[in-house]
């Protein structure tokens, strides 16, 4: 792991990683991360990913049919914990109107983005993470992160008001996204021949959205640093739009980059997940990695349950063959991010 810089961090994040980029500066040390990056790099190798017609699951397709891709969904997230789902819904015109905002956003002067500046400690906002626990590296990226809905957890003193799309796009793209997540839960609970709406309840009437709009500038030392820490997500699970390869997906020791499908988009199973599956869908190690030419943007929502909402596996799934491997725990969220910031995974702890 490379030397701590000597500046301190509160100084460092005071320059955002776009400036330093649009400065063609070199990566401060707190950026470089990959010295003991040990696992083998497929980065030229595409992933295999499974791409899943959510239209399939209306109650018009034929059984077959449906079936069918049931069980390749099932498949896909037995072994990869993700797929890039088409059908959806979203139309790609709309799809391209989120990822036409985001750019403007971000391609803002730095005095237009600071009005939704955080701190350095907070979460919600324009910035980076905070920082992580000392020996963690930083990512060579900068995010604006919301929470959605349920509405009276908005704090609207950090939406945009500029581009003046922004608000009203992403009011629309939560909704799809709502519409999205039903979908998919329930499409999950039948791929496991489980009552349809055993997830969503689980996930509860107010469920937690969270937008990340997350913009990787060019790096002079893309073998150095990485956009996005290596980690798994602490949510029920992710929806991620990306507008250019990058991201990646570890498996079998080997990371392998998500293919970009402009139609599509990534449903990534967080730890959750696994746990309400009794470890039966995978939540996948993922990371994204820099590049020294072209800038990338994506946006991920964030799907977890209410909160204090005690989730636990289905006990459908519960069987001598298949015994319980986890135990009901709440805020989990909560927990996954006290050990993302010192670069652990949490799933250990809702062990039986």
């Amino acid at each position: 792991m490379a030397q701590l810089s000597p500046l301190p961090a509160e100084i460092l994040l005071s320059k955002r990683v776009q400036e330093m980029s649009l400065n063609g500066e070199q990566p401060p040390p707190l950026y470089i991360c990959r010295h003991a990056d040990t696992v083998e790099e497929v980065s030229a190798q595409l992933s295999p990913l499974s791409i899943i017609d959510l239209s399939l699951f209306s109650s018009s397709t034929p059984c077959t049919k449906q079936q069918q891709e049931l069980e390749k969904l099932r498949s896909a997230l037995c072994s990869w914990g993700c797929f890039q789902a088409i059908g959806h819904g979203i139309s790609d015109t709309f799809l391209d109107k989120v990822r036409q905002v985001t750019r403007e956003y971000f391609k803002q002067p730095m005095e237009e983005k600071k009005k939704q500046a955080k701190k350095v400690d907070e979460f919600e906002g324009y910035g980076a993470d905070p920082v992580p626990a000392e020996g963690q590296f930083l990512d060579w990226s900068d995010r604006l992160f919301l929470d959605v809905y349920p509405e009276d957890r908005r704090k609207l003193v950090f939406w945009p008001e500029r581009p003046e799309s922004f608000r009203g796009i992403l009011e629309e793209y939560s909704l799809k996204m709502k519409m999205v997540t039903e979908l998919v839960s329930k499409a999950m609970a039948n791929s496991l021949n489980l009552e349809e709406n055993c997830f969503l309840n689980q996930y509860g009437e107010r469920a937690q959205y969270q937008a990340r709009f997350n913009y990787y500038s060019c790096c002079q030392r893309p073998d150095l640093v990485l956009g996005l820490k290596p980690h798994a997500d602490g949510s029920g699970y992710t929806i991620i739009m990306q507008d250019e390869e990058g991201l990646q997906v570890l498996k079998d020791e080997k990371w392998f980059t998500v293919p970009k499908i402009s139609e599509a988009v990534l449903v990534l199973m967080g730890d959750q997940m696994e746990i309400m599956t009794n470890g039966i869908f995978k939540s996948p190690v993922h990371r994204v990695v820099t590049r020294t030419e072209r800038e990338r943007i994506s946006v991920a929502v964030f799907y977890t349950p209410e909160v204090n909402k005690e989730i636990g596996p289905e006990d459908g799934l519960i069987n001598e063959e298949r015994p319980r491997i986890f135990k009901k725990v709440k805020d989990y969220a909560d927990i996954h991010w006290g050990y993302y910031q010192q670069g652990q995974r949490a799933l250990h702890t809702a062990k039986v």
